[in-house]
């Protein structure tokens, strides 16, 4: 028996707010925390609960530095999974609708 398409998605790529995490790193290399955070409208501790699954699926690199004495977390898209990502009509398509804002 085949998968549905429904069976084929991706829980870690297909959930609305790592969706919205990737469509934006598809378009930059890296973000800011605190731009990812007030792009998506989220907490600090919902945010961090989504990159830590993106990052444990090997979908995004985070790197703690400080910028001064201000603790800066930047967030990049995996060179591994690019192509990958930036092939996914779906996140073409959200990619064209953030612009369109």
């Amino acid at each position: 028996m085949t998968e549905s398409a429904f069976e084929r998605l991706d829980d870690v790529v297909h959930q609305r707010t790592r969706l919205g995490v990737l469509t934006i790193l598809a378009e930059v290399k890296s973000a800011s925390f605190t731009y990812l955070r007030d792009e998506l409208d989220l907490s600090d501790g919902n945010l961090s609960r989504h990159l830590r699954v993106l990052e444990d699926g090997g979908l995004v690199s985070i790197t703690k530095s400080f910028k001064g004495r201000t603790p800066l977390t930047t967030v990049k898209r995996s060179e591994e999974h690019t192509s990958e990502l930036q092939s996914r009509p779906h996140i073409s398509y959200a990619v064209f609708c953030l612009k369109k804002k």
